[in-house]
């Protein structure tokens, strides 16, 4: 992993209902490219929303967000230019449940990379079979299992040739069962040295897979560290008591 910053994020304060709700209170954290970020903590602690004030689909209140050398946060940027770069999954799956599992995957590379048709589905089809679903080319959403649908958004946020992955609690919304197989393409992806900042509840995941974990507790980073220091001697009494709960 390199020490090179990809996305730099300093004093994000983000508030709701008119500043009575204040979901993120002057967070600052760097992610490195090829690294591997798990944010963890109850919920309401600000976690989702700080994830979505990295590709701005939450508009941070206060502080800046810096990809790549350049302050998203700044009106004058194209931030849809910038999205481009960050691909999301997040808890609901979001296909379009009247195109086809191809159709789905192609849209945007064609539409927004300008690729060809042959070029998209060429793309489209090899990350398919990666996941094992190279048979669900033609099938639509509906006839696919949960497990199988985020597989699909992942591959499908994959097809934009991202930069950095984020991840929205993406099993949460999955039985038990299917949970395993959608952490597997994760881990194959860390493996393969994505960025990735992942908000999720599976603590397994983040002590096998990440180089970091946050911990955020009403809307600020409590403690940071890797996943031997957060699971195994957390400092702060927060991290403790949260771990307490979940392990």
């Amino acid at each position: 992993m390199t020490t090179d910053i990809i996305i730099s994020v300093r004093e994000l304060e983000k508030h709701f209902d008119e500043g009575k709700l204040k979901a993120l209170r002057g967070v600052s954290a760097d992610i490195k490219r090829g690294e591997v970020v798990v944010v963890i903590g109850p919920s309401g602690s600000g976690k989702s929303t700080f994830l979505r004030c990295l590709n701005l689909l939450e508009e941070p209140t206060k502080g800046t967000v810096t990809v790549e050398g350049v302050n998203i946060t700044d009106p004058k940027v194209n931030i849809n230019k910038h999205r481009e770069k960050m691909g999301m999954v997040f808890q609901h799956f979001n296909l379009f449940p009247h195109m086809t599992i191809l159709k789905n995957m192609t849209l945007a590379p064609r539409k927004l990379l300008k690729k060809s048709k042959a070029e998209a589905e060429e793309k489209a089809v090899s990350l398919l079979k990666r996941v094992g679903l190279a048979d669900r080319a033609g099938a639509y959403p509906s006839q696919l299992s949960g497990g199988q649908k985020q597989r699909i958004a992942i591959v499908r946020a994959l097809c934009m040739e991202p930069q950095v992955m984020l991840f929205d609690e993406p099993t949460s919304a999955l039985d038990p069962e299917m949970v395993g197989e959608v952490l597997d393409v994760m881990k194959e992806l860390a493996h393969e040295g994505m960025t990735m900042v992942v908000v999720t509840h599976e603590m397994g995941f983040a002590r096998e897979v990440a180089d970091r974990v946050i911990f955020m507790d009403e809307g600020q980073i409590v403690e940071e560290g890797t996943p031997e220091e957060i699971f195994n001697n957390p400092q702060h009494p927060r991290t403790q008591d949260f771990l307490k709960k979940v392990l």
